[in-house]
């Protein structure tokens, strides 16, 4: 193979590769888009829960167990 195909196909390959990377880019932004905004939406749910003294999830006040 001769020097001018092989810089042909290698500048063809590179060419595929930028286009690749540029594809998976926007994948990983999407992605990491929506993990922000489902840890965004888990706090919001974890700080109205928590603001619920009936949920379970509220500290309750310290309670003698009825058993004492």
């Amino acid at each position: 193979m001769d020097l001018e195909k092989r810089i042909i196909e290698l500048e063809t390959r590179l060419s595929y590769q930028d286009h690749t990377i540029g594809e998976l880019n926007e994948v990983v932004t999407r992605q990491q888009d929506q993990v922000d905004r489902l840890s965004d939406e888990l706090q919001r749910l974890r700080d109205h829960l928590n603001d619920q003294p009936d949920s379970g999830l509220a500290r309750p006040e310290e309670e003698v167990p009825p058993h004492y």
